[in-house]
């Protein structure tokens, strides 16, 4: 989302932007997504879901996001649904094949395999917008778990910006995940349809029975997939009753969620009236980052940006959508570079 937003927008205000991708297809982390961009309803609803993040980035989203969405429409990106299904966002869903192709057509020049180092002359001349999508490979390795994401995003932009002088959020043990069913292959056509989304309505504990998730889960469950991540194997059980399986997140019940597991050979035991599902903590994105100020600038370095999950500290100690923030500062960073 992120480097193809900025170079759309670069293009719109004259100039001719080069995206370097590291990986073999444009759209990154964005193509494998649901595709739901949102925000919370209210700067305060922001600030309570994630009190540890930026304020003043924070507010920018609130203010900026639906301009954003909008443009995303005028580009011909196509919208699957006009709401999130959640009372507490506002946003809109897109199809992420049409949204990457409306952004690529709008972008430019896109150079596929193209690893962008740290060191002297491996960057361009004149402004550059950092979006290689964060590190979430490299923190999915150090706490060995599975990747939920794009196969590229080793932390090139956040090694760039430290050798340039830049500096990093708060924030960088901590990232969004879900829960898949463990021990089986997932293709990433499958992150989506197999991620188990019911860990509020079970009883939770670690594969081996030592760890019990005890504390409020959040709606994200996102607290939830981080604590299973430290736990023994980053495993869990969810546990649940069978007064429990009607229960709905967004368009799926929970039945509907362990059966597609199940189809796809998950280990789900059966011992009425409950039935139990053994999940894998996974790393989709990371949250922390790298610093910068409300107009996308990474602080202390002339003539760099950053956008995407490169840019941390905006969902410390919670969540919050990261193709919105993506969006929201490649704008911005695109706006500024060229002022």
């Amino acid at each position: 989302m992120a480097g193809l937003a900025a170079a759309a927008r670069a293009r719109e205000l004259g100039a001719e932007p080069l995206v370097l991708e590291k990986g073999d297809r444009p759209g990154g982390s964005m193509l494998l997504s649901s595709g739901v961009i949102w925000r919370h309803r209210t700067f305060e609803g922001f600030r309570a879901e994630c009190p540890a993040g930026d304020p003043v980035l924070q507010q920018v989203i609130v203010e900026q996001l639906d301009e954003g969405i909008e443009w995303l429409e005028s580009l011909g990106a196509p919208v699957l649904e006009h709401e999130t299904g959640n009372p507490r966002t506002i946003g809109k869903r897109f199809d992420t094949r049409g949204l990457t192709d409306a952004l690529v057509r709008r972008a430019g020049q896109v150079s596929l395999r193209h690893a962008l180092g740290p060191g002297p002359g491996t960057w361009p001349e004149g402004p550059l917008v950092l979006a290689s999508g964060g590190f979430h490979v490299r923190l999915a390795q150090e706490l060995a778990l599975p990747v939920r994401g794009n196969p590229w995003s080793t932390g090139d932009g956040l090694d760039l910006a430290l050798a340039r002088g830049g500096a990093t959020t708060a924030g960088l043990d901590e990232f969004y995940g879900r829960a898949m069913p463990a021990g089986i292959p997932i293709e990433e056509a499958e992150f989506v349809p197999l991620s188990q989304l019911y860990g509020q309505f079970a009883e939770v504990v670690s594969e081996d029975g030592t760890q019990r998730f005890e504390g409020e889960i959040s709606w994200s469950e996102t607290n939830l997939v981080q604590a299973i991540a430290r736990w023994p194997g980053g495993r869990a059980w969810y546990r649940v009753h069978e007064d429990r399986l009607q229960e709905r997140v967004r368009e799926r019940t929970v039945a509907d969620m362990i059966e597609r597991a199940r189809a796809a050979g998950a280990v789900v035991r059966e011992a009425p009236p409950f039935t139990s599902v053994l999940v894998q903590a996974t790393v989709t994105q990371t949250l922390g980052g790298i610093r910068v100020d409300s107009r996308s600038r990474v602080v202390g370095v002339e003539n760099l940006f950053a956008a995407g999950a490169d840019a941390g500290g905006i969902a410390t100690g919670g969540y919050s959508s990261g193709l919105a923030a993506a969006l929201v500062f490649a704008r911005i960073a695109a706006e500024e570079a060229l002022s």
